[in-house]
């Protein structure tokens, strides 16, 4: 039978405690933002309007999540030297920042020991697994849900463990 994939806000609005996401690719080649990244690789300008139609959507849906409690926590591990799209990623941080993220990076060397699940997720309250599935070049794979309790904590260890080596996004220089 086919699964259901919630929506961001369906995920976001059912997490009561906590909503963590684990990044540990390179570059994405996500369809919606690659307007935003060719402008940013040719001028270095990014969109960091919280309000603009780029960001808009997913800054409401943060400060709706954090209004209601829920700490939104997103660890970054990455390549050093860092690839123009983790730099791009890094220049839009702020904007997840003030929409009430925490963000933090960690260089990918600094992993080693730490159990690391094969693709990228958002946990649920320590329970719901929302992987994100991505092509070769980055493209959107689609989604995947997981309420196996030993797949939710292998990647609670995995968040934690990368959470506490990594270093919070102000303090991150990327040159």
């Amino acid at each position: 039978m086919p699964q259901t994939v919630p929506t961001f806000d369906e995920l976001l609005d059912s997490a009561a405690h906590s909503a963590v996401h684990l990044e540990m690719r390179d570059s994405y080649g996500v369809a919606g933002e690659s307007e935003d990244f060719a402008r940013w690789k040719t001028s270095g300008e990014r969109d960091n309007d919280p309000n603009s139609a780029y960001w808009g959507s997913w800054v409401k849906l943060i400060q709706r999540t954090v209004s209601r409690g829920v700490v939104v926590r997103r660890a970054r591990i990455v390549s050093e030297p860092v690839s123009d799209y983790i730099r791009y990623e890094h220049a839009g941080t702020v904007v997840n920042l003030k929409a009430g993220e925490q963000v933090r990076w960690l260089a990918r060397r600094r992993t080693l020991g730490i159990a690391l699940p094969g693709n990228d997720f958002w946990l649920i309250d320590g329970r719901l697994v929302r992987w994100n599935h991505f092509t070769g070049d980055g493209a959107s794979g689609g989604g995947e849900i997981c309420e196996d309790p030993a797949i939710a904590k292998l990647c609670s260890d995995a968040f934690e463990a990368v959470w506490d080596r990594a270093i919070p996004h102000d303090q991150y220089s990327i040159n």
